[in-house]
């Protein structure tokens, strides 16, 4: 992507600055407009993080440097052409599957919950895999198939999706798993499922509303009947949403300022820097805040459709479109949770909340997106 500017009011210097950063971003496969955003995003995060975790530099410094390797994964995983990730699709999702077995068996418990891996060198969560391999699996399956699907390419993905999302769910990781199925579902929507099979599907889940609820946990249990009613234990399972309702209703219009909300900064509002941090951006920075946040993640998931749009082939289009909208999700489950639209279950704010593991994971997502739209760019000329 060469960009140049020419005007009264830009100095050749500036010209060439310009020109030099589109061939450097053109050479690393990486598109502009989207950096631009995922950049944007990411630095919100930062500010609002030094302020939610109580000016901890530590902390910051931390974030800041699980961005910076983010990146470097985003731009690497942008080098890999579609057709390689085509190549690569199924054995990402069985090596993920095999994780995901292993951590059944042998996996670390923390915080009550059987999710990590510790290869010793390295400690991290099989299930963020999944989150990519599955939307890669199910667009590599339909890519030399005939569209919409048919109710055997259905029963296949089916099954593909439900295996991981499963072994997820046992962790337990309710949210992960959900989302990991959002992912393969996408696919299947994009790729045209009909509408009596959506209408099928909806029955399905309905009916096996009671069974499901049967074999949640207690505490998932107690998170829906807390979603209905967060009153009926205001000092147990119902604080979280109602002390980050209060953060986001005290915030008004333009908010407290930065630093001065008194729900975080007095530590009433739980996991502040983490799954809560949205409440924290409606206390300091009030609705004005919120709205800034949520066009930067429109814009950044609008380049993303547009990337899908523009793709050359099935399993790029499906991969590119199923990963874009899945980060949609993402903002949508957390910022309902927090709002007490949603049950809280868990899922951090993309780009913003603290942690690595699922930063790195969409920053290799929207190198996939890059990888996509570089390809388009070769094809087309």
């Amino acid at each position: 992507m060469r960009t140049e500017i020419a005007g009264p009011g830009y100095s050749s210097r500036a010209q060439r600055t310009f020109t030099v950063t589109g061939r450097v971003l053109e050479a690393l496969h990486v598109d502009g407009p989207l950096l631009a955003g995922v950049l944007a995003v990411g630095v919100v995060g930062l500010v609002v993080l030094f302020s939610a975790a109580g000016e901890n530099v530590s902390i910051f410094l931390r974030q800041a440097a699980r961005l910076g390797l983010a990146l470097v994964v985003l731009v690497v995983v942008a080098q890999v052409p579609p057709r390689l990730l085509r190549a690569i699709a199924p054995w990402l999702y069985a090596a993920g599957v095999l994780l995901l077995v292993a951590v059944a068996l042998t996996g670390d418990i923390a915080m009550g919950a059987q999710r990590w891996l510790d290869l010793g060198f390295i400690r991290f969560q099989p299930s963020e895999i999944m989150k990519i391999a599955v939307p890669l699996a199910c667009a590599w399956y339909l890519h030399d198939r005939p569209l919409p699907p048919s109710p055997a390419s259905l029963a296949v993905l089916a099954v593909a999706i439900m295996v991981p999302a499963l072994l997820i769910a046992e962790q337990p990781d309710l949210g992960t798993a959900l989302l990991v199925s959002a992912g393969g579902v996408l696919v299947i929507l994009l790729a045209g499922l009909q509408v009596r099979y959506m209408i099928g599907l909806g029955a399905l889940l309905a009916a096996a509303g009671p069974v499901v609820w049967h074999f949640l946990h207690d505490y998932q249990r107690q998170r829906v009947l807390t979603f209905l009613n967060p009153q009926n234990d205001p000092l147990g399972a119902g604080y979280h949403t109602i002390q980050s309702q209060i953060a986001i209703g005290s915030g008004g219009v333009f908010g407290k300022g930065y630093m001065n909300g008194s729900q975080a900064q007095l530590e009433f509002l739980p996991e502040r820097s983490t799954d809560f941090i949205f409440a924290v951006i409606g206390e300091e920075w009030g609705l004005v805040g919120l709205s800034v946040l949520m066009v930067l993640y429109l814009l950044v998931i609008g380049r993303g459709l547009y990337i899908a749009v523009q793709a050359q082939d099935t399993f790029s289009r499906l991969t590119a479109g199923s990963l874009t909208l899945l980060f949609g999700v993402y903002v949508f489950v957390n910022s309902g949770m927090v709002a007490g639209l949603l049950p809280v279950v868990g899922v951090p704010l993309p780009l913003v909340s603290y942690g690595g593991t699922s930063m790195v994971t969409l920053m290799a997502a929207f190198g996939i997106l890059m990888s996509v739209h570089s390809r388009r760019k070769l094809v087309a000329t």
